[in-house]
């Protein structure tokens, strides 16, 4: 059985026409993050804050991890809760207002600028995440069945309103007072909502479906995603208590642990998929995922030395940038190059074969892209991300521009295969 073969039985499909343009944006993006991670090395010397390291934290965050996830929602959810997508005008409503918003949102922090064009942006972010939101839940509304991974994509999607919207008020509050403190002050809670909440909510969730589906397993617990579902959602919520009305930091690690927790809970599942996989052999990409995986501890780790050292020299300014790339250019990076080549390739097979019925055999999703390129942009990311993270977290500045160089290679051998997935056509018989 296919890849294709393996999806297509679960359930309706939404149009190309909506999904392909999020797989390019965020492409682009990540490409855009990599060339100003390059050409901004010495930002990652200095304050955590710096305008260029907002830049491409925002690129990272928004432009490539979150547009890339908004267009496979639109593809995956309808699968899960096998019932069409609620709307084809918000699905691409939603896209044309982040890709609008989050331009000016990066320029705004790059030459730090926090006015009008900033402030059009958050608008603008918010809009496309509240149009998906209420996609999503229509469609699972009038779904024939519940299902807990969409659970888990509507919860995600809920926090990444609640990130978006926090952001939005940070950025006015720049001009007009709007919280009792700094927007500084408030950047912690805003951050880990989108990175608990948002991402590794939907990571989890996503994951939990796809690694097992392309790995052909037929291992099952919903019990278990239950518990990682009630974990994760426990401690951040615990955590913006806290943080909002108590600022008592030696209760953090509590928190920290639930999640780590949740996170063995999910390595553990992974692992019994991989145990009960039909299919013996693992190509690249899922090799790629299960790796982002194992990844996941690691910024949990550097945050735990953050709070339990309560560190207060300039050293903490270092560490704290590691612990942000270990996020971005991390697991979820990791996830997403792994995820892209089997989910991607699916979509453009859909598009060209569904019905097919000419005397020439039909290709596998997996015959549509250049894997050998895939290993290479792999070999690079890894290479790219171990020195950048390296050299970040001991101060060892030589590192920075190999790594980001490598990095930005990964770029490239990712978008000439995704340039490649898109504009490929079925030979006319």
């Amino acid at each position: 059985m296919s890849d294709g073969d393996n999806i297509r039985a679960s359930g309706t499909h939404t149009t190309h026409k909506v999904v392909l343009p999020f797989y390019v944006y965020a492409a682009l993006a990540y490409l855009a993050g990599t060339v100003l991670l390059l050409c901004s090395t010495p930002a990652f010397s200095q304050h955590y804050f710096h305008p260029h390291t907002l830049a491409i934290t925002h690129t990272i965050a928004l432009g490539w991890g979150t547009m890339i996830i908004l267009g496979a929602s639109h593809q995956l959810v309808p699968v899960l809760v096998e019932s069409g997508l609620y709307s084809i005008r918000l699905a691409r409503f939603s896209f044309v207002s982040a890709a609008t918003g989050i331009p000016l949102l990066v320029y705004g922090f790059y030459v730090f600028d926090l006015g009008m064009a900033i402030q059009v942006g958050a608008i603008l972010v918010n809009l496309a995440v509240i149009s998906f939101i209420v996609n999503l839940g229509m469609s699972i509304i009038r779904a024939r069945q519940e299902n807990v991974h969409a659970v888990f994509v509507f919860t995600a999607a809920c926090w990444l309103l609640a990130t978006t919207m926090a952001g939005l008020l940070l950025v006015y509050n720049f001009s007009y007072p709007i919280f009792s403190r700094d927007s500084l002050s408030y950047l912690s809670l805003h951050a880990h909502m989108g990175i608990v909440g948002w991402f590794l909510l939907m990571v989890l969730g996503v994951g939990s479906r796809l690694i097992p589906m392309f790995l052909i397993s037929k291992y099952e617990n919903p019990r278990l995603l239950w518990t990682i579902y009630a974990l994760i959602n426990s401690s951040l919520a615990g955590f913006a208590i806290v943080f909002l009305f108590l600022r008592a930091v030696n209760i953090y690690p509590v928190f920290i642990i639930m999640a780590g927790a949740a996170l063995i809970i999910f390595g553990y599942y992974i692992v019994q998929s991989f145990r009960e996989r039909i299919r013996r052999a693992v190509d690249n990409p899922v090799r790629l995922s299960i790796l982002s995986v194992l990844m996941m501890l690691l910024p949990l780790l550097i945050l735990l030395a953050l709070i339990v050292s309560r560190r207060t020299d300039s050293g903490s300014y270092s560490l704290t940038l590691t612990y942000g790339f270990t996020i971005f250019f991390g697991w979820l990076t990791a996830i997403i190059l792994g995820m892209t080549f089997k989910t991607l390739p699916f979509i453009v097979w859909n598009r060209e074969f569904q019905g097919y019925s000419g005397n020439s055999p039909r290709p596998d999703p997996k015959d549509l892209f250049n894997a050998s390129l895939v290993k290479w942009m792999m070999m690079a990311y890894l290479a790219g991300f171990v020195l950048f993270a390296t050299g970040t977290g001991f101060e060892l500045k030589a590192l920075l521009q190999p790594g980001a160089a490598l990095l930005l290679f990964s770029a490239f051998a990712y978008i000439v295969n995704v340039i490649k997935l898109v504009l490929y056509r079925r030979a006319k018989a």
